[in-house]
């Protein structure tokens, strides 16, 4: 497929900082905790990547807290409850965040490499504002600063998996067609929102929310359970949509070669 790339997109924590996305798990553990509910990780992790707020919501809609929210509460979940569930997960993400901003293994050797070619570097995020401020100011001072970045806030509050953060991208940096653009993220949504938007949808295995290692528990592995654990990330995207699925970040500049010959 011969073709020019001119720009790509990404996520950010699992993604670009944060390995394993560790930062809002803490959170939104801690939150369904204080209001009497013991959530798995598999629950905590299934939604990463959407809007915090909608985050909630979808976690109070799987069947299993539904039901355990009614017996501790007496009541259905309301929006009212979400609310009060959001701003304390905001006031525990944000006491924490900055712990959490760390650029992940050859994100900037990646972008030295997409400067070169000068191919532009966009990103969205399931953070709001107030939080990415925090977070893009601990990846600047590592040397990560992408082109321009967009969080829901933008975009009227819509998240994930809608396209609009990406489209916000597109007209920032000036890009001439959709077919022009890879999306790289680390969740489930942020296939759809690549798929939803037209762009190249490309998932990132090592240090994913979706394999949800830190990257110690990764390395310590065997070899066999290293390798289960990554088909069972990559089955996961190409179930959801992705076009390409690439170990870690250093496998960019070859998918890259690929889409352009």
């Amino acid at each position: 497929m011969n073709r020019r790339i001119e720009a790509v997109i990404f996520d950010w924590a699992g993604t670009t900082v944060d390995y394993g996305c560790f930062a809002p798990v803490q959170a939104f553990v801690e939150v369904f905790r204080h209001f009497g509910i013991e959530p798995t990780m598999d629950e905590v992790r299934e939604p990463m990547g959407m809007l915090k707020i909608d985050h909630i919501r979808t976690m109070l809609s799987m069947p299993r807290i539904h039901d355990l929210w009614v017996k501790e509460h007496k009541t259905e979940p309301s929006e009212e409850h979400v609310r009060q569930m959001y701003d304390l997960f905001e006031s525990k993400l944000m006491g924490i965040l900055e712990q959490f901003t760390k650029v992940k293994p050859y994100v900037l050797e990646t972008v030295e490499m997409l400067r070169e070619k000068e191919i532009k570097i966009g990103s969205t995020t399931g953070y709001t504002d107030e939080m990415m401020e925090v977070v893009v100011k601990g990846a600047r001072e590592q040397g990560y600063e992408p082109d321009a970045w967009f969080s829901p806030d933008s975009t009227g509050g819509i998240g994930r998996p809608y396209p609009y953060m990406i489209f916000k991208n597109l007209e920032a940096l000036k890009i001439s067609s959709v077919k022009n653009v890879v999306k790289i993220g680390d969740t489930v949504s942020d296939i759809k929102e690549a798929r939803h938007a037209g762009v190249i949808s490309v998932g990132i295995v090592e240090g994913s929310s979706e394999m949800g290692l830190t990257e110690e528990e990764y390395t310590d592995m065997t070899d066999s359970q290293r390798e289960n654990a990554c088909r069972k990330v990559k089955e996961t995207f190409k179930n959801a949509g992705a076009h390409y699925v690439i170990q870690n970040m250093s496998g960019l500049e070859e998918l890259l070669k690929k889409l352009t010959q």
